[in-house]
């Protein structure tokens, strides 16, 4: 089965045979005792950076089928609503594992299709239906040693089964369909030099001299020339970009597939910038740059694209300490931050937000950061519009800094 399985994930993931055999020896030394152990010391060991993870997850999904169940479409939503919900953990005393009758999973699964038909309302605390912190064999945070986990935090860590949505849905390098639009888009923004000797062909010269002279080749070359853009991504991920993961992961694919640039560079953040800004989704503080450090790294050269729905508290975004999530410390506002960013990069830094750049419909905070850095709308007009705003430098173009100028925002 093992071997089955290298061949299945060698198909998606660049594998070789010797994370296969580190894999074997961890198995062999009994560091693997159930399926989610499985799981987790495979990815570690066969997955050689974050952003294989959600392949791996489909993958493994895919390979051992009995780590996901295909809820009934009409019924799917509902079940979530009512597992989806940040409850304080009851701590039941402990039970012991013999009270609970041993089931096969071709059983639990059974079981757990039954109960799909005729449950036809939320249930917390008990043991028979699928919901949270009881002894069924169904939901999350409860006491049973044998279940399937569905949605939440598992309560005894022991479900033989994770029928949960993909936990890493990191932003993708991967994606092919529907880029091409995007890339054709961010082909507009190109700033050309010529580089180097005259080393290559200049095919229309060569045929406009040889023509002149009467069919006497006579060869004209020319210095190589390269786009010179150096291009930022910064991202924000988590929250309220969820409903956005896939037209980001869009962009994303298409700007880092594209060998259009000089160089590109990427950084994650969540809901507005701050002290920290970081090299991968999950936020890690061991893998990110300092503010004051990022605009050190990175002159007035640098093209800097932001992306984000621009919504959070306004709290969040004006007042020092205002960032509400992890161990942030921001001393300063996050608009200092944007403004920063603005100031820095003048007319090279723009906003894209995935929800329509309307100023009738816009949030506080969306128009408060449109006063001070350009926003365009995540589609493919946005995306020319921005790149049109980039290649001239800004002029002569109409953007919501203009627009908002005058505009008097009250703080509550």
């Amino acid at each position: 089965m093992f071997l089955d399985y290298f061949y299945y994930i060698k198909e998606i993931l660049p594998v070789s045979i010797t994370e296969f055999m580190t894999l074997l020896e961890a198995l062999n030394k009994g560091l693997v005792k159930n399926m989610v152990e499985f799981y987790y010391v495979s990815r570690s060991i066969l997955c050689k950076n974050e952003h294989h993870f959600d392949i791996y997850d489909i993958a493994f999904a895919n390979f051992f089928k009995d780590a996901s169940i295909k809820f009934p479409e009409e019924i799917q939503q509902e079940i979530w609503n009512w597992l989806n919900k940040d409850d304080t953990i009851l701590h039941l005393p402990a039970i012991v594992e013999k009270l609970f009758p041993n089931m096969s999973e071709e059983e639990l699964e059974e079981q757990f299709r039954k109960l799909l038909e005729e449950q036809d309302e939320e249930h917390n605390f008990g043991d028979k239906w699928i919901g949270t912190q009881g002894q069924s064999n169904f939901g999350h945070s409860g006491q049973n040693f044998q279940g399937i986990r569905i949605g939440g935090e598992g309560g005894m860590h022991s479900a033989i089964k994770i029928a949960q949505k993909r936990i890493f849905q990191d932003y993708r390098k991967d994606l092919v369909i529907n880029t091409r639009q995007i890339k054709i888009a961010l082909k507009r923004l190109r700033k050309i030099d010529e580089i180097g000797k005259k080393d290559e062909l200049d095919l229309k010269k060569t045929i406009d001299e040889t023509g002149k002279n009467g069919g006497d080749i006579e060869i004209i070359f020319r210095k190589r020339r390269k786009n010179n853009i150096k291009l930022l991504l910064l991202m924000d991920v988590g929250g309220t970009m969820d409903p956005y993961i896939h037209q980001v992961n869009l962009l994303f694919s298409a700007a880092n597939n594209l060998s259009h640039w000089k160089e590109f560079k990427y950084y994650y953040f969540h809901n507005c910038i701050y002290n920290y800004l970081y090299h991968d989704a999950r936020r890690n503080k061991n893998r990110a740059i300092e503010f004051d450090d990022f605009l050190k790294k990175y002159d007035s050269t640098w093209i800097v694209i932001v992306v984000g729905d621009q919504s959070m508290w306004r709290s969040e975004l004006v007042r020092p300490h205002g960032a509400i999530y992890d161990d942030a410390s921001n001393e300063q506002s996050g608009i200092y931050y944007i403004s920063e960013i603005a100031k820095h990069f003048k007319n090279r830094a723009i906003w894209i937000n995935p929800e329509p750049v309307n100023p009738k419909w816009m949030s506080w905070t969306q128009l408060k950061i449109a006063q001070v850095i350009p926003t365009f709308h995540l589609s493919i007009k946005g995306i020319e519009m921005a790149m049109d705003y980039l290649r001239n430098g800004g002029k002569n173009r109409y953007t919501t800094v203009d627009l908002l100028k005058d505009t008097v925002l009250a703080l509550y």
